[in-house]
């Protein structure tokens, strides 16, 4: 016995992507971090070549603070934590926030 059935779907699927937010790291400027650790950092953990880490650091000694990358949330955290750790170990109070962009 054969049965011959036809199924016929007529039903459509949306699908919304989206990029992932992106959030700014943002380090603050204090009293005790020596500028020459603070262009270390962000060239070892930021990635950032010597000219533009001198930079970023003259804007957070200057304005207070300064925005040193720009990341997915998790990356973001991440480096922050790293950071500021590294700056915990070697006696400095360094503090960095993240902002959704």
């Amino acid at each position: 016995m054969s049965v011959d059935t036809e199924i016929v779907l007529d039903e459509k699927i949306s699908i919304d992507v989206r990029e992932p937010r992106k959030y700014k790291v943002i380090m603050l400027n204090d009293d005790s971090t020596p500028m020459e650790f603070v262009i270390d950092i962000l060239q070892k953990i930021f990635r950032h070549n010597h000219n533009t880490a001198t930079e970023i650091t003259l804007e957070i000694h200057n304005e207070g603070s300064g925005i040193v990358g720009v990341y997915s949330h998790e990356i973001a955290e991440m480096k922050a934590t790293e950071t500021m750790n590294l700056a915990r170990n070697h006696g400095f109070q360094l503090v960095l926030k993240l902002e959704e962009e």
